[in-house]
């Protein structure tokens, strides 16, 4: 049977190709991309000639009975525009559809910005958890950072230029002012990463371009021994149901509790949620 080698590709600086990836893309007989035309100008940088084909989100359903016959007769090498396939880009199906067929799956590594992120962040990588890129709506990413509040693991965020500000804003109201680190165009020309509280990562980032993954600190084991008593919670919970009730709005509700009870901003926060769901 023939074989499926799943490629890491440089997420910005060429250099980063291992020798092993280059390799198997001049001998495979055909290419799965991301995008023809970014990965036509690795190929081309390369100086490799092989025949391509598209294989993303969008098509992925009518191009796995293509690729799948493609691998009867030969090799043929996944790859993504950046990265490592499978890693918040397309790839699973083909895997999981092209091992079930009886094809080998081969891992060809390279460059991921999950662990390129983790490696200058500064931050423990012992025990991470990598969320992908955030839900696009400011109240769908609150309550996916929620389960997190307590959470001890790093954690690891792709985050677009246009949104990086209200993720940033996010997670200070869920989680709090912690350190963060925040890598922007990794490997590339203008590459820098920021570290410090979230709260100076907006200040700093007032009109953010290019690629980020946002690195960000676990809770700590000193944070969650002095966690509040359930009396206090409790009338926190209550005063929060009681504002609610009155009109007023998430951001001055939490506040004034917060305030009033000395509960960290992310407490108040996580309790919002919990009355407006019970």
């Amino acid at each position: 049977m023939s074989t499926l080698y799943v490629v890491g590709t440089p997420i910005g600086n060429l250099e980063d190709l291992t020798f092993r990836a280059a390799r198997v893309l001049r001998e495979v007989g055909l290419v799965a991309a991301e995008d023809t035309r970014v990965t036509g100008r690795l190929l081309r940088h390369l100086g490799i000639s092989v025949r391509m084909m598209s294989y993303n989100e969008h098509n992925q359903t009518r191009r796995l009975p293509v690729l799948l016959d493609a691998l009867t007769s030969g090799d043929v090498a996944l790859v993504t525009d950046a990265g490592t396939p499978g890693i918040s880009d397309p790839g699973s199906g083909l895997v999981a559809v092209a091992a079930a067929e009886g094809h080998r799956v081969e891992a060809v590594p390279g460059v991921s910005a999950v662990t390129a992120a983790l490696s200058v962040s500064g931050m423990p990588a012992d025990r991470f958890r990598f969320l992908g890129f955030l839900p696009r709506r400011s109240g769908e990413r609150r309550s996916r950072l929620l389960p997190m509040v307590e959470s001890p693991d790093t954690l690891v965020v792709f985050e677009a230029p246009h949104r990086v500000q209200a993720t940033l804003a996010d997670l200070l109201t869920t989680l709090g002012d912690r350190e963060v680190a925040v890598a922007r165009e990794l490997t590339k020309l203008h590459e820098e990463v920021f570290r410090g509280p979230v709260s100076e990562a907006i200040t700093y980032f007032a009109e953010p371009r290019g690629e980020f993954v946002l690195v960000v600190e676990g809770v700590s084991s000193q944070a969650l021994d002095s966690s509040p008593d359930e009396e206090t919670l409790a009338d926190a919970s209550r005063r929060l149901r009681e504002l609610r009730a009155a009109g007023i709005g998430s951001r001055d509700a939490v506040a004034q509790v917060s305030e009033a009870l000395g509960l960290p901003r992310n407490t108040a926060y996580r309790l919002w949620v919990e009355s407006e769901r019970g």
